[in-house]
């Protein structure tokens, strides 16, 4: 699968589309649209199901360097107004802040970020690790580990550091019940 098969893709899902289009007018300088809404989106055109089937929120992450619980939860409120007509679960989270909560909600360290993609590269899938984002008419695609595992509906571990492997066996549980095309390789080797 190519950049611009997975950008059709993922855009016939409206709600994705819808996002996308309104995601400049929040004023991010590095913002994108990741994960679960993007590949399960794919996974339904792939497969002839509805294309929000199995879809539970639509994730979106920015980078500011503003670390205060304050200025993520003025950012939260914002996107709650701006997409508040979509009939979507929508998460927005600052990855600048991601490691000082990630170890209490998950018992191991996660390392300071740089950018917003750097949350991507840690999902704990490689056909996960996907992203869009728009910029100037153009819609930018992240793919760090590229999409031949999401078009062949692999589901393969990135074993970055710490490594959960319990939450990638849920996950790909959960996946594996909603598609069950899916291959799923174990979580360790």
């Amino acid at each position: 699968m190519d950049a611009d098969r997975f950008i059709s893709l993922a855009l016939a899902n409206p709600v994705n589309r819808a996002i996308l289009q309104r995601m400049p007018a929040l004023g991010f300088s590095d913002a994108w649209l990741v994960s679960g809404c993007l590949f399960q989106t794919v996974w339904n055109g792939l497969t002839g199901r509805p294309l929000t089937y199995g879809i539970k929120d639509y994730d979106i992450f920015y980078f500011d360097p503003d670390l205060s619980e304050l200025a993520e939860d003025r950012v939260i409120r914002r996107v709650a107004d701006v997409f508040s007509d979509l009939p979507a679960e929508i998460e927005v989270r600052n990855q600048a802040r991601v490691h000082l909560w990630y170890p209490r909600r998950f018992g191991t360290d996660y390392p300071a970020l740089t950018r917003a993609t750097e949350g991507v590269d840690r999902f704990l899938a490689c056909a996960c690790m996907v992203g869009v984002s728009t910029a100037m008419d153009r819609v930018d695609v992240y793919a760090p580990r590229g999409l031949a595992d999401l078009a062949a509906m692999i589901i393969r571990p990135n074993r970055v550091p710490n490594f959960q492997a319990v939450e990638y066996e849920k996950k790909a549980a959960r996946w594996k019940q909603c598609w069950p095309e899916l291959t799923v390789l174990p979580a360790m080797a």
